[in-house]
């Protein structure tokens, strides 16, 4: 039987680093906003069930006037996107109203943080889930064969991490910039996402650290969804190797890399 996997994808962040106006995930990349990127790789994989996108109270209907239409099905999946003939009169008129892609199922409002917004995300899967991957919104280079890799990984062990190995060394300091220690480069992975599990094993570990006031000892703040289950203590966190390139835009100089990506890939 065909597993539910339902991805929560992030887009209620401010992306204040960025510098611009502009929401990050609102910005143009391509000349598509950068949202559409990953929304359009969810929604044409086959490992993907279901989907939430996490905004910022409020802004349900921009999502569903200016980046859902940016969203490219695959031929196939194409009908499914533009529903009934009424939709088909209207585009052949000309005028396509925006209509919410086909495997989107519910918009959940952003937190305070990041872990509150993943809460919000969990808390609005309403219908069957086995497993869910939690997705920024603000990586857009995310493929079908990386979703591939987490999905085997996480119906095994249920956890699945997206990362890379480190290139660079990498060194731990205290609070005046000391060095108190340079970690094996080998057992470093820059963390990615999709970070994976089992649904309820993530809601579990939520509810622990999240729904119950609890805090992370020494008042660490929570930065990754791999940190709540380590901490709740529900399953080990397995990191899957996943793509160079899966990088998130966070400064304007990502989004130079990202245009150089694009251009790479158009040849």
């Amino acid at each position: 039987m065909k597993k539910r996997v339902t991805a929560i994808l992030l887009a209620a962040g401010k992306g204040s680093r960025m510098n611009s106006g502009v929401r990050k995930q609102y910005m143009q990349l391509g000349g598509r906003p950068v949202l559409a990127w990953p929304m359009e790789t969810l929604e044409n994989s086959a490992v993907i069930t279901d989907i939430v996108v996490v905004v910022p109270e409020g802004e349900e209907s921009y999502i569903r006037e200016h980046v859902l239409p940016a969203v490219r099905l695959r031929e196939d999946r194409a009908p499914a996107l533009r529903g009934g003939n009424e939709n088909r009169r209207k585009e052949k008129g000309g005028a396509l109203p925006p209509v919410p892609a086909s495997k989107l199922r519910a918009f959940a409002a952003g937190g305070a943080e990041r872990c509150h917004s993943v809460y919000s995300g969990l808390q609005s899967v309403s219908w069957p889930c086995d497993y869910v991957f939690i997705h920024d919104g603000a990586r857009p280079f995310l493929t079908e064969s990386v979703l591939l890799r987490l999905y085997e990984t996480v119906l095994r062990y249920d956890t699945a991490v997206a990362g890379m190995p480190s290139k660079d060394t990498v060194k731990l300091t205290d609070e005046n910039g000391i060095v108190r220690a340079t970690p094996d480069r080998q057992g470093v992975w820059m963390v990615q996402t999709p970070q994976c599990f089992a649904y309820d094993l993530a809601v579990r570990a939520y509810e622990r650290v999240l729904g119950s006031g609890a805090a992370l000892p020494g008042g660490m703040k929570i930065t990754d969804d791999a940190m709540v289950v380590e901490y709740a203590g529900e399953a080990p966190v397995h990191m899957v190797e996943a793509d160079y390139r899966n990088i998130k835009l966070t400064t304007p100089e990502d989004l130079i890399i990202g245009e150089a990506f694009l251009r790479e890939s158009r040849r």
